[in-house]
């Protein structure tokens, strides 16, 4: 029998202060529902690293939102999105709503698990995001006017955050989304020159691009201090994932809402306007 959702019905966001997370509450909000937020700083707390901190957070929860940081990728996610399904299943739990990656073996072992576990469910599996120059690793290189990146002549369909959050908003708000897998990406296959292009265009300011070597680019990674899980992220991600498979665009995006996704221009013009790439002398 389908879940019939209610508007006192709460859903646990996982990552609710991240990129997709934080913005999936905000929908789910707007349109009056409950939501708690799942992270290490919200009331409970939640940490993927801490089991017993779930049963808490998945009290009372009727549907959740699951990301899992830095990646599905990393060592050990699937082991973690198993045991949080089993226990969000115990616990009550009817939809779950998982964003996933494309062209990872081990992403998709996980949509496995929550496609097997007899709740509702759908997939939400995204490209790159356009907001890996606005809120994440490569913001920094868009200030120094160089990305260096070593992702050669590849393209890759970036996809803007804000049309992920609105399909998985829609996944826990309308039912016909039950049991779909969403592949979203952007309207238009991008090389970094592209992006640096754009970029360009939006700012004003010269920004280029640089191809770098793998190696040098890892450990440039590794020496600027960032956590282990994200270099073994960037370092798997640019050796495997861009490397052609995802070299497509999908029409996931206009499925689930009926719309065109958000190009990267109008992203980085967006974005541009608030000035968070101001530069200060």
């Amino acid at each position: 029998m389908r879940f019939l959702r209610r508007k006192q019905d709460l859903t646990l966001v996982l990552g609710g202060t991240g990129k997709t997370g934080r913005r999936v509450a905000e929908r789910l909000r707007a349109k009056g529902d409950s939501v708690r937020v799942g992270s290490r700083s919200a009331v409970p707390p939640f940490d993927w690293d801490n089991e017993k901190s779930w049963d808490e957070c998945l009290k009372d929860v009727t549907a959740a939102y699951i990301t899992y940081a830095p990646d599905l990728a990393i060592p050990g996610a699937t082991d973690a999105i198993q045991m949080f399904v089993n226990k969000a299943k115990r616990q009550g739990v009817k939809r779950l709503v998982l964003l996933s990656g494309r062209g990872e073996a081990e992403a998709q072992a996980c949509e496995r698990i929550v496609q097997t576990s007899g709740l509702e469910w759908t997939i939400v599996r995204a490209s790159w995001f356009n907001q890996n120059f606005s809120e994440g690793a490569f913001t920094e290189m868009v200030l120094n006017g160089v990305i260096t990146l070593p992702a050669g002549d590849q393209v890759e369909p970036f996809v803007d955050v804000d049309d992920i959050a609105d399909v998985a908003a829609a996944a826990f708000l309308e039912d016909h989304h039950v049991g779909q897998i969403y592949e979203v990406t952007g309207p238009r296959l991008m090389t970094m020159v592209d992006v640096a292009a754009d970029l360009c265009r939006a700012t004003g300011r010269q920004i280029s691009y640089v191809n770098v070597p793998h190696e040098t680019f890892v450990s440039e990674i590794a020496n600027s201090g960032a956590p282990k899980e994200v270099t073994w992220m960037l370092d798997y991600l640019f050796a495997t994932v861009l490397d052609g498979r995802n070299a497509h665009l999908t029409d996931g995006v206009a499925r689930a809402l009926g719309r065109p996704p958000k190009d990267f221009a109008d992203f980085a013009h967006d974005v541009a306007a608030t000035r968070a790439w101001r530069v200060v002398a």
